[in-house]
This record gives C-alpha cells, structure tokens and sequence, in this order.
C-alpha cells in the first residue's frame, strides 16, 4: 500500500494543463541560464524589445557576456541593453544605481572606497519573472524594482529613512567610451547618449529619463582623458527622508528627439503595478499560441521559459516615429514595418528562425526587410548585426537561409528579387576564403581559417540560394548553386569517411576528428562530420548506405566524449562527441530520420531534451545564442525540426507530452498528440495513416492534427519513398582529386602519387605553368620528383570535370638539421621543424597553420650546417596579433658554435612593435656575423610571459 501511495503522490502533479498564454507565461523564468554558460540575463523587457532592463553583476569575462551571471553576489548597476545567451560580450548601456550616503563615482565594492560605488545582495532577495525584476541592495538597504515597455524601463527604488539618497547615472559603465554627453533639463529630467566601441565598433545610444519626484541637488561629472571636457556621470540628489523614487527611461539609437518621443509614446505615469501587468501581459499573449496538456510543472517553466528566450532576439531598432539607425550610420526612415537589430545568424538559422515562419510569420517579414534595408545601406547581408554594426562574427552568409525559408514558406511582402540579388552578392564576394571556394569548389587550409567549416557552411547557403533562384524562374543562377551546394563532396574523404581538411593538394596530416582545431568553427571534425544537410541522402548513400549511416551516427553518441586539441568553451553538452551547447550539432539527433530510422532519431532528442534543459540557472548546457538553444527545444518538444531550411519538410517525431498545440495567426491550428507508450506502431494525420516520417510546410501550417499510436512498434518511416530528403538541383558533381606523398619537403627524390574518389574517374596532370591540366599526361602511377615542383592535376568522367587541384613539393637547398628543444602546440607546427628552413615565408594569416607557435615558453633550437660554412646574418621571422594572445618575443639571442657542440653569443635583437597595438606585425630579426665559418647556430627567442592586467586574457600564457 506505501508504494501504491507513493505512485499517486508522484502522479498527480504531472497532470498539469496549460490552456492559455496566461498560464503558460506565468511559468516563465528568467533565471534559467543565468548560470553556467548559458549567457542570459534576468531582467524585464517585452517580447523582441528595444529595452532589455536588468542588474549588471559581471563586468568582464566570458561569462559575463550578457552583464550578468547567477553565481554573483555584488550589483554595479541597471543598465538598458542586454544580450541573450552570446559567446562575446557588449551591451550594458545606460546604468542607473541608486546609492545612499555619500556617493562614489566607480563601479566597485562600497566597503572598499577606491573600488566605487557596487552593492552587495542576496539572492533570497532576488525575483524575476516575465516583465519583472527585484532585488535588494544590502549595502544602501535600498528596494530595487524594474518592468518594461516595449522601448523604455521603468525603476522602482525604496530609499530607506534618514539617509542622503542619490541616483548615479553612469555612461563610462561597460565598454569604451567614444563620445559622450549628460545633461540636466529640469529637476526631474535628464538627457544624454554614450557613443561606445566593443563588439560593435560604433554603437550610439541617446536616452531620456523622467523621475517621479525632484531631485533636491545634481552634480555633473566630465569623462577622462579626451572626453574630459563632455559630461559623462551624474549623481541626483533626492534628500534624506527617503520613500519612492522611480524613474522611466527611455532610449534611442537614432538622437535625443527619438529618445524624447519614445518616452512620449510610452509614458506610464508612474504606475509601477500597471506597466509591470501590461508586460506580464505582452509575455502571455506571445505565449498563447502555445498550449500543452500532460507536463508537469518543471516541464512547463522549461517550455515556457525556452518560448521566451526565443522570443527576445532581435530586438526593435526603430523608434516610433518610425526611424532606426542604419548600417551607414546615418538615420532612416520606416513607415510600413519595424527595424531590428542583434542578429546572431550562425545559430538562429538554425531553429530559431524556422519556429518564426511558423509563429511569427509577420515580424518574419519585418526581419527579412530589414536585412535587406542592411545590403541596400550598408553593402551587405547581415552577418552578425548588432546595433547597426556588422561584426562579421562567425561564418557563412546564413542571411540566405533565413530570407530564402521564409519566401519558400509563403513568407511575402519583400521584393525578392532584391533578395536575390542581395545574396548572390553575399555569395560573390572575395573575403573570407570565398575566392579559393569559387574556383576550386573547395577551401584548403592554406587559403583560410575554418576551411572546413567554411566549405560546408557556404554549401549550405549556396543550395538556398539555388533553390530561391528556382522557385523565382532563374533556371541558370539555381545550376550554378546549385552546383555550387555540392562543393561538401570535395572535402570527403573516402577512407576516413570524414570531411577532412585539405593541405597543399593533400589530405591534412595527421588528422584526428576528435581534435578542435582553426580548420573548423568552435568545433571538431565529429562535429561537422554531418554537415551536408542539404543533401543528406546523398551522405548516406557514400556512408555505406542505411546501416553504415546509421553506425557512424551511432558512433557519434557513444564515442568516448574527450577532445583533442585546443581549448574550446563552447564545446558542452556532449553525448560522445555530440555537443549540444553549441550550435553545429543541432540537426544531427534528427538525421536517423534519412537512414529509415525516426524511432532512432526520438529516443536520442528524448534523452537530450530530458538532460539538458532543466529548470534552474545552470539549466541551459550551453551559450543560449540569441534564442536558438531554446527554440530548438521547442520544436523538438512539439516533434519538429527543420533540418535544412529551405526544404519544406519538416521531421516529425512524438511529442514530449501527451498533446501540444500551436495556433498561427491565420486561426488554423496544429496539434499534435500521443497515445499509449512504446514505439510508433500507427500515425495519422487528420485521420489519415501517415507512412512519411515529415510533413510538409504547408501541411503543419495549414493545421490539423497528428497523432502517434504508440504500442509494439511496426517500423514506421523505413521505406526509402516515405524519408525526407531532397535531390542536388543538378547532377553530381566530380569530387577534386588529391595527392599523396610522404612529405611536402624532400631532399633528394619524392614518389607522389595521385588518387580520386570516383570510379572510373580519369587524372590528368602537369608541371607546366600554363598548360590546362586537361591537356597535361594522364596519370599512369607514382610521378617521381628530383627538384621543387607545382604539380597541378584535374579529374575527368564523361563530360564531367574536377576542380583543378595544386599541390607544391619543396627540394630542400641544403643539408641543415633544426633540434627544436621546445614543444610547439599542436595547431602550429607547419608541418615539422623544416618549415622554419625551407624558404617559404608563412602568410599574415596565422590561422592556416604556416606557422609554428609556442606557448608560455621560450623558442630553442639548434641549427645544424652539416658542415663549416660562412654565414653573413642569422635570424628568425615572428608574427604579432594580440588580440589572438600571440606577442612578439622580447629578445632573440644568436649564438653560434665552431664545432657544433660548444655556443658563444653572437648578438641579440629587440623589435619596434608596441604589444598593446592591433593587427598583425611580422618582423625579422636578424643578427649580424662576423663571416668566420661556422657548424651551427642556436636560436633563443623568449616569450613575452603571461597576459597582462590590461589584456582580455589577463594572466593567461602567450
């Protein structure tokens, strides 16, 4: 009878029922994700607003990226802009702190007056909820209180009696100061903007705040250095008989009147209660197409929780009058929509952005407008947009993804014409290694960083661009990206069965899949071994087929999870070498689906659903991203995922709950239910058997009802006609031929052999500078080399025809010997020490790999002649990013030895080049001889030491 008892005890609660947005919102949470490294921040703003008002408690850090982080325990501040979830900090503007006593003027510790003005609290002090913040600042015994509009914040500050209360307004707070100004209107109201370089090189905010009573005293303080002469910090004074002070700000991109009539439009008279309701509100109303019956009440502050983070981003950029700040920096003017800004598309592409087409379909064409309003003022497709700043963080032109999904999907009122054309542009440029991926369908590690990632990504991209041009009638654009989509074959390498780096015409050696490297994006090649989604049937099909698909994806989760490799924070979540808590593997629990295995694909999002997303602050595995940590939980609750946008198919699994429903704003209505438990033994889709494991875009949207029979299991979704999947918009392309050798340098002879993945395939090659390699010699068998040689090759079958692929092999001009006694890191040993004698100049971009690079230690090593020879000057060439953490050495000493055992120093070298200076500096430093014969020399470069206070990676090795 006890264990029946319990049973009942542990059931009833999960029968909870969220009927409405009101419900649903009320569960919302704010805190989760505040700690760990999810990167959120846990004050009020209204869904997609402007303001986003909160406690700044971490002023630096990657875990401060968003200003705030769980674990602390001193407040700096409230500022009005936030991030959600980023990996790179920003934002923080316009901190306001109420203070008692007599004022500092930093941010900091009161106990220790040299550190400023900050203030202890508890966290049994702290609430959040959607549209609402509160907390209690235990060093002043002051009530702090904050709720939102849309674009301004409202401030509720207790001040205890008997003490000098004051308001400090502080714009130095946070990033670097470029311009600035505050002044004082009347006794209730003060003006201002902060004009900052951070993540964003020129981010200006004017604001406006009014305060509910008069300030009794105000005191203006002048900015450091330059801005010495221009207001930066005010402190208002409010008499000591303390009581309520509130005061509503409001904020502007654009000027001061901007600032002035959104306030206007927005004024709240002080009513705390109602503006805090009427955000409350905002949150159940974005929340009442969502409705779920059978969760218990952890799972519903996660689903309602994971809506509200994908609802924050992007964030309205527009004031009311309709004008924005535009990516030229000057103002612009709006009337039929809204502008946005914080577009953090490597990842929103993803879930984010699909879960709009389907709920949000309206600001959906709001964002694709103002994407464009990016090209037509600033040149370009956003890439990562922040305040009309291009960042160029993260890779791709992932603005195709989004903007061709939502036309696809039905998503109209843009000119998509001028879409296109904006993306061909994107795709047509020559930076970031896509001149090397337009002529040889590929990028090697030679021409650029994250060739790998690069490579797939613009793949990717390329097939939406191709399948836009389709649907628009331009039958030649879509056969040209749409050969260009398949550019992931060139990076397939038949043995490892992995998209590989290559190098110098080769496969990168050694290669390690395990190893987190510059030759893929905040990732391994685990983690982008299934990234051809565009074509995923196709993938299978060279895995092996179902079974051999299906086993290497098996793999993927079950593989010991450790790394290789450099340090990566954002690789978390890790099922094997799966990592959820960043962005690269996010389709892949889906792709069982592609080998006839859905119920593979369930049990795998079950288990990641259920362990990775939990209702507390650390409950989020990874950075949040702007929303797409959370949206994909949401559709992979609903049992929807988009694994390609574009294709118009959505991957269907059981829902998380006994039934889920979402209402579009057209009325239709999509629900989707389970019955029994088990395996899928029948589904049905308004009362129809469904033998397909997805359904169509415009079946989900125009609703309807999808059941899952769930019992013994009948192998539903394995037919190869019911599988989702989509065909190349051409036929396939011939995947570029590579060489093999025993090394890029040799010293008397070197066999080079070369190889292509195609059967039948035919290589022809030549030495030739400007001989077509069509026209070289066919190739018989190993080519035997005696001198330096480019040897340039291209595959042929039928009428198809390979990238021409280069590949340089160096005769070394002497017999020397380098003994490096140190240890290089593993991303930077260029192949072996011969690298530093071979001739061959390393490029301005370190990322390639040309370099060696040693780190928190000294450069030894000993140079072998073979024999007596003269030597005029010896030295070494170095390179300098310091925003990379790589210094110049503060010395290279040259000693020289007569007979190869015994060193005498012959001289030592400084350099010019200023260590707080950004860019990239190359210096040789030489020393020079005295011309007596010599049989060695030893090089000792010494490392610049630790990071100082000064760099963001203070203390860390250089």
């Amino acid at each position: 009878m006890k264990f029946r008892l319990l049973v009942i005890v542990l059931i009833l609660p999960v029968m909870v029922f969220a009927g409405d947005g009101a419900n649903l919102a009320s569960y919302i949470d704010p805190f989760i994700g505040t700690g760990g490294h999810g990167h959120t921040f846990p004050g009020p703003t209204l869904p997609f607003g402007m303001v986003q008002l909160g406690p700044d408690t971490r002023l630096t850090g990657w875990d401060g990226c968003s200003v705030y982080h769980f674990s602390d325990s001193i407040v700096y501040g409230f500022s009005h802009t936030h991030l959600s979830g980023t990996g790179v900090g920003d934002y923080g503007d316009i901190l306001l702190m109420p203070v008692t006593g007599t004022p500092l003027l930093e941010n900091g510790y009161p106990d220790r007056p040299d550190e400023g003005y900050g203030s202890r609290f508890d966290k049994t002090d702290e609430q959040a909820s959607a549209g609402y913040y509160r907390t209690v600042l235990r060093d002043y015994d002051i009530e702090v209180e904050l709720t939102a509009t849309s674009r301004t914040g409202l401030h509720r500050y207790d001040f205890p009696s008997s003490k000098p209360a004051h308001v400090i307004i502080d714009l130095e707070h946070r990033d670097h100061l470029l311009d600035v100004g505050l002044h004082v209107v009347d006794d209730c109201t003060v003006v201002g903007f902060r004009r900052s370089e951070g993540w964003a090189r020129d981010q200006l905010v004017h604001f406006r705040a009014v305060f509910s009573r008069p300030f009794t005293a105000s005191k203006l303080i002048p900015g450091a250095g330059e801005l010495s002469d221009q207001n930066s910090k005010a402190v208002l004074s409010f008499g000591d008989q303390g009581g309520e002070v509130m005061v509503q700000v409001a904020i502007s991109a654009v000027d001061p009147a901007g600032a002035r009539q959104n306030l206007e439009a927005e004024w709240v008279d002080f009513d705390f209660e109602a503006t805090r309701n009427a955000a409350h509100q905002a949150w159940a109303e974005a929340l009442s197409p969502f409705e779920v019956t059978g969760a218990s009440a952890d799972d519903l502050t996660v689903m309602a929780t994971a809506l509200y983070h994908s609802f924050l981003a992007p964030n309205l950029f527009s004031d009311v009058d309709g004008r924005y700040r535009g990516l030229d920096l000057t103002s612009h003017q709006t009337s039929e929509r809204k502008q946005y800004t914080v577009f953090s598309l490597w990842d929103t592409y993803r879930a984010t952005h699909p879960l709009f087409t389907l709920v949000q379909r309206e600001r959906t064409r709001d964002f694709v407008n103002t994407a464009l309003s990016h090209f037509q003022q600033g040149g370009r497709l956003p890439v990562w947009e922040l305040a009309a700043n291009e960042t160029d963080c993260m890779i791709g032109y992932h603005s195709v993804s989004f903007i061709a999904d939502a036309w696809l999907k039905g998503i109209g009122g843009f000119d998509a014409e001028l879409a296109l054309a904006a993306m061909l542009d994107s795709a047509r440029r020559d930076h970031f290694g896509l001149q090397a991926y337009r002529r040889d369908g590929f990028i090697a590690v030679d021409e650029e960083p994250e060739s790998v990632s690069k490579t797939l990504e613009y793949a990717y991209d390329d097939a939406c661009i191709g399948r836009l041009a389709q649907a628009l009638g331009h039958e030649y654009i879509a056969a040209e990206f749409g050969k260009r989509a398949q550019s992931w074959r060139h990076l397939y390498d038949p043995v490892s069965r992995c998209f590989r780096p290559r190098r110098n015409g080769q496969w990168l050696k050694p290669y390690d899949p395990r190893q987190v490297d510059f030759h893929h994006t905040e990732a391994n090649g685990w983690q982008y071994r299934f990234a051809a989604p565009q074509h995923m049937r196709q993938h299978v099909e060279l895995l092996g087929g179902d079974d051999g698909f299906s086993a290497v994806l098996d793999s993927l989760f079950t593989l010991n999870s450790e790394t290789t490799g450099r340090h990566q924070p954002d690789i978390t979540g890790r099922m094997g070498q799966y990592a959820h808590g960043n962005e690269p593997s996010h389709h892949m629990a889906w792709l069982y689906h592609f080998a006839g295995s859905p119920e593979k694909s369930a049990a795998r999002i079950e288990r990641i659903l259920e362990e990775f997303y939990l209702p507390q602050p650390d409950g989020l595995i990874g950075n949040e991203d702007c929303g797409q940590m959370s949206s994909w939980y949401v559709l992979a609750a609903y049992g929807l995922y988009d694994v390609a946008p574009t294709s118009g198919q959505w991957l269907i699994i059981p829902p998380r709950h006994q039934e889920m429903s979402m209402t579009f704003e057209d009325g239709k209505v999509f629900t989707t239910r389970r019955e029994g438990t088990g395996q899928v033994e029948r589904v049905t889709f308004n009362g129809q058997t469904l033998e397909r494991s997805w359904l169509s875009h415009a079946e989900v949207t125009g609703g309807g009802e999808l059941v899952f029979e769930l019992g013994a299991g009948t192998g539903w979704g394995q037919a190869e006609e019911y599988r989702p999947g989509t065909e190349p918009l051409v036929e396939p392309i011939l995947s570029g031929p590579w060489a093999e050798a025993a090394s890029d340098r040799f010293d008397d002879r070197l066999e080079v052999t070369l190889l292509v993945a195609e059967p039948g395939a035919k290589i022809f090659w030549t030495d030739r500078k400007r001989l077509d390699p069509r026209k070289g010699d066919p190739y018989l068998g190993p080519i035997t080399l005696t001198a330096t040689t480019n040897l340039r090759f291209v595959a042929v079958k039928g009428d198809r025809v390979s990238p021409v692929v280069t590949a340089r092999f160096n005769a070394m001009p002497h017999g020397w010997q380098l003994d490096i006694s140190s240890t290089a890191n593993l991303q930077y040993t260029a192949g072996g020490p011969d690298a530093l004698i071979d001739g061959r100049r390393g490029p301005d971009n370190w990322r390639t790999g040309n370099w060696h690079g040693y780190e928190g230690q000294d450069f030894v090593a000993v140079l072998d002649l073979g024999e007596p020879t003269i030597v005029k000057t010896a030295g070494a060439s170095f390179l300098q990013d310091m925003r990379s953490w790589i210094f110049m050495p503060t010395k290279l000493v040259v000693e020289v030895s007569h007979d190869g055992e015994n060193f005498t120093e012959a001289g030592r070298v400084g350099h010019d080049v200023p260590d707080r200076e950004e860019g990239i500096f190359k210096r040789d430093l030489t020393v020079e001889l005295n011309g007596e014969p010599i049989r060695a020399l030893r090089f000792r470069a010494k490392n610049y030491g630790p990071m100082p206070e000064w760099h963001l990676g203070a203390g860390g090795p250089g």
